[in-house]
């Protein structure tokens, strides 16, 4: 059966950003760091049991937002924990639960009834949750709750 790993291309900063990356999510594991000539080249971990890889490859390429790693989140204070620890040392917050982090990776921390709520077949309450999430930067569940519910 085949795999999928995201694959990560970095400048130098493969290594840093898998610590920095392992340092945050509970579940990660160090896999491997391969050098050649005493420099670190790629590096293999998991993330809340996701592999993933990662070169070092030179500064020709650039993370952009059309790629992000969507972070579904069961309570608020998961939210804001991942939140604050993402936008760490640089990282930068972007509109409705999405952020770059220092590497300049892209984030979404949703929490996971937020599907259920956009998608509900009532449209009265769909827009309302549509509309709270377009004025939030990091999302607040019960916010979205609230507009979810019309109170």
């Amino acid at each position: 059966m085949p795999t999928i790993t995201p694959f990560l291309w970095f400048d130098t900063q493969a290594e840093e950003a898998m610590t920095f990356y392992a340092s945050i999510f509970r579940r990660s594991k160090v896999v491997s760091v391969n050098r050649a000539h005493g420099k670190v080249m790629s590096v293999q971990f998991e993330l809340e049991g996701q592999a993933f890889m990662a070169l070092n490859a030179g500064p020709a390429f650039k993370f952009s937002e059309a790629i992000s790693f969507f972070v579904g989140c069961e309570t608020q204070e998961e939210i804001d924990d991942l939140w604050t620890r993402l936008l760490a040392d640089g990282g930068t917050p972007s509109r409705c639960g999405w952020l770059k982090d220092k590497f300049g990776l892209s984030w979404q921390v949703v929490p996971k009834t937020l599907g259920g709520m956009l998608g509900d077949p009532d449209a009265v309450k769909s827009a309302r949750v549509m509309q709270a999430m377009l004025k939030m930067e990091k999302l607040d569940l019960a916010k979205l709750r609230q507009a979810y519910e019309g109170a």
